[in-house]
């Protein structure tokens, strides 16, 4: 897992919003409880934030340096898709 979502220098935060309790979000809930753990035990250090908040689509948020922010929306997407899209943010070093 751990390589899956190797987070690069520049990644200051990573933040997932979604609702608690839409149908809308249950694949992000199930993919933030089983993957949170492992990201955070690899990167104690790095901001992981989970808002929750009724009626909010589902996305991701990355933060790097210099203020640089990119969204990915999360909405329909199955397990491996969002892991996908949660990898590529991580990585990136805009």
């Amino acid at each position: 897992m751990a390589a899956r979502f190797a987070f690069g220098n520049s990644l200051k935060e990573l933040r997932f919003l979604f609702c608690q309790t839409g149908e809308g979000s249950a694949a992000v809930r199930a993919f933030v409880q089983k993957s949170y753990p492992l990201m955070k035990k690899h990167y104690p250090h790095t901001p992981i934030l989970i808002r929750e908040a009724l009626g909010t689509p589902p996305r991701v948020f990355a933060r790097y340096e210099f203020g640089k922010e990119k969204q990915e929306s999360l909405a329909g997407l199955s397990d491996e898709e969002i892991e996908a899209k949660v990898s590529a943010l991580v990585k990136d070093t805009t």
